[in-house]
């Protein structure tokens, strides 16, 4: 027995090598983790258990019968994130570049069949050079498996991807299709199509840095949600995402204790500008609001004109959506309204309820939002928002005009409660633009048109930037004063706790894509 627990011994140490110690320092040189140091920050101590360590690739072609590795290229298993049971795949780029192959696969998807069956969020630690060539469409199926299990896992269990080194081609599918995708600055890169493709059919000429870094795709794309400074801090994103969310989409928000003190916040009574047209930041409003220091905001370098994020209100997880008067005065656009619209569909997959502060003049004009499809692009938060059973609660902060009045969580589309700001004002348009509507003809004929012109411009004001008639007809629940939310909010949503809702029975509704 000695003689073979030796030979467990070996393979398990050659196992833990994965492609040669020299093919590791490569890596660190690079500034980048191994696929097993990656899988031992992110694991708790000693929790980590290990699948398929002696699986090796099936395949003879080009010379690969004579290069084989245990593990083929990829760490895969369980353990506990934050005391909470989590699957992991790691890639290993010492293994064949992490390329994918047909074992390679079916071990990623053992795992995440795995996590399906026992209702927990799957990790996915990508640093891999793509499919493996010399496997031709057998890891071209592999990589298609994959997908197949990320849209059956998607809204049933949480699946987070970081993108550790390359991620390329048909690669980049499945961490679209997940909930979140964490970059890492200056090492990893996301394209369909490199930059030498790009060069030959193009002509443009671009680094992978620039054609799919993090920075890019946090800031143009959007492809991903965090760009981090390097993978440790990665790694952490990763574990305080995780506390936010539920096991699965049987489980509701994550809670921690909270004890109920003096909630007033009179620092919110001031935050408001005297000055309509005036910018603030949207931040200070939530972190005023929210438990202190829970804010973790989600895609904060991409349309920037609204904030989305995680926070904690007594102890509870919510999701926030709000209007960011200091960037494009808070209007909404295609970006904005598709980067909010994915945020509310993730929440309510997973049952954390959403609060809304709102303060957008409307919806951005002009020819590039209209022939880019803006009417398609707004419906979808407007879809998003109607479709969520979730708590809704909406605080009017100031401005709120327009069809983006009724897209963002109006009580028409079934927002629960409606708070708004003495400050708000609630109406079709600004007061300048409906006084040159309706009162056209007599500002025309008068003969000091801008005298007349700022009259009824202040008429306008006076009867409807308020929010006295919304809450007169009930589409306000209460006007209150600023200092007040966060009891408010308290209040509401514990008496919301139990909320049922249910869809009308169909196979799914058909989002404006």
């Amino acid at each position: 027995m000695n003689d073979k627990i030796k030979i467990l011994e070996d393979k398990k140490a050659e196992a833990l090598l994965g492609g040669g110690q020299k093919r590791i320092d490569a890596q660190h040189k690079k500034g980048k983790l191994t696929a097993r140091e990656r899988v031992h920050f992110l694991m708790d101590e000693g929790s980590f258990e290990e699948i398929g360590m002696f699986v090796q690739h099936r395949s003879n072609d080009f010379g690969l019968d004579k290069e084989k590795y245990l593990g083929d290229g990829v760490v895969t298993g369980y353990g506990n994130v934050n005391g909470r049971l989590t699957y992991v795949f790691s890639q290993d780029f010492t293994v064949f570049g992490g390329s994918l192959s047909e074992t390679h696969a079916e071990k990623i998807c053992k795992i995440m069949d795995l996590a399906m069956k026992n209702g927990a969020p799957v990790i996915g630690l990508n640093d891999s050079g793509g499919a493996r060539i010399q496997e031709g469409v057998v890891s071209l199926g592999g990589y298609a498996d994959i997908f197949y299990r990320n849209v059956r896992s998607s809204g049933v269990i949480p699946q987070l991807s970081a993108i550790m080194g390359p991620c390329a081609g048909g690669a980049v599918y499945s961490p679209a299709i997940t909930d979140f995708i964490l970059m890492v600055e200056n090492t990893s890169y996301m394209f369909v199509t490199g930059p030498n493709v790009v060069k030959t059919v193009t002509h443009e000429e671009v680094t992978s840095e620039e054609l799919g870094g993090a920075i890019t795709h946090a800031s143009k794309s959007g492809v991903t949600h965090f760009a981090c400074a390097n993978e440790v801090e990665a790694i952490n994103y990763l574990k305080q995402l995780l506390s936010y969310v539920p096991q699965n989409c049987e489980e509701d928000a994550p809670s921690v204790p909270y004890e109920i003190g003096n909630e007033l916040r009179p620092e919110l009574n001031t935050i408001i500008p005297n000055n309509a047209n005036q910018p603030y930041d949207i931040r200070e409003v939530i972190e005023k609001v929210i438990d202190t220091d829970t804010f973790f905001e989600v895609h904060k370098l991409f349309a920037e004109n609204i904030v989305v994020g995680f926070g904690r209100l007594a102890g509870r997880s919510i999701g926030i959506v709000a209007n960011q008067p200091a960037v494009l005065a808070g209007v909404l656009d295609i970006h904005s309204s598709t980067k909010a619209a994915r945020f509310v569909r993730f929440c309510d997959s997973f049952n954390i309820p959403l609060l809304v502060f709102e303060d957008v003049p409307g919806f951005l004009p002009g020819t590039d939002q209209e022939w880019n499809a803006i009417i398609t692009n707004g419906a979808k938060l407007l879809y998003a928002f109607s479709e969520a059973t979730v708590p809704r609660i909406t605080v009017i902060t100031r401005k709120a005009y327009g069809g983006a009045y009724d897209v963002m969580n109006s009580k028409h589309i079934g927002a629960d409660m409606n708070f708004a700001w003495p400050s708000s004002e609630i109406a079709v348009m600004g007061a300048k633009g409906a006084a040159e509507i309706i009162f056209k003809a007599e500002i025309a004929a008068a003969k000091d048109k801008d005298a007349k012109w700022k009259e009824k411009e202040a008429e306008y004001q006076a009867m409807f930037a308020n929010p006295y008639r919304a809450a007169e007809r009930g589409f306000v629940d209460e006007v209150i004063k600023p200092e007040e939310t966060r009891i408010k909010l308290i209040k509401a949503f514990k008496m919301l706790e139990n909320k049922v809702d249910n869809l009308p029975k169909k196979k799914h509704g058909n989002i404006p894509l």
